[in-house]
């Protein structure tokens, strides 16, 4: 096997299920059916996997091209132990519902943190950056 620079390392992956974790945190798990020299993805029967804890819910996409600077994390699947995994599917209902809780929980704590740096007389941060401007 020869070694292929860049993006064209993932011609091997052509037609492989593979697992994309994307910039704004989602996780996509799809048949890699195309790439471009930009590294962007076409991903072919893909579902969005939420994790929330030890439960995960499976929402259906389809087909869905992924602009390759939002890939954070691309890997292949182990097509014979993915159904080995330690964790709990749930509907997507259900997963949706958890994740709004969880997400419900973690603006409550950046409250709080918020809260007490001011009460400190310590400037939080925003979520903006400085040299954005």
């Amino acid at each position: 096997m020869s070694y292929l620079p860049g993006t064209a390392s993932l011609i091997e992956e052509i037609d492989k299920k593979l697992l994309v974790v994307l910039r704004d945190g989602r996780t996509l798990i799809g048949y890699l059916r195309s790439i471009d020299q930009f590294a962007n993805l076409v991903l072919h029967r893909t579902i969005e996997r939420i994790h929330v804890g030890k439960k995960y819910g499976d929402i259906p996409r389809g087909i869905f091209v992924v602009r390759g600077e939002n890939v954070v994390l691309l890997g292949e699947i182990d097509l014979a132990n993915e159904n080995t995994l330690p964790l709990e599917e749930v509907s997507i209902d259900e997963i949706l519902e958890m994740q709004r809780e969880e997400q419900l929980i973690k603006q409550e704590e950046e409250e709080r943190k918020k809260k007490a740096m001011l009460e400190r007389g310590l400037q939080p941060h925003s979520e903006l950056h400085d040299d954005m401007f």
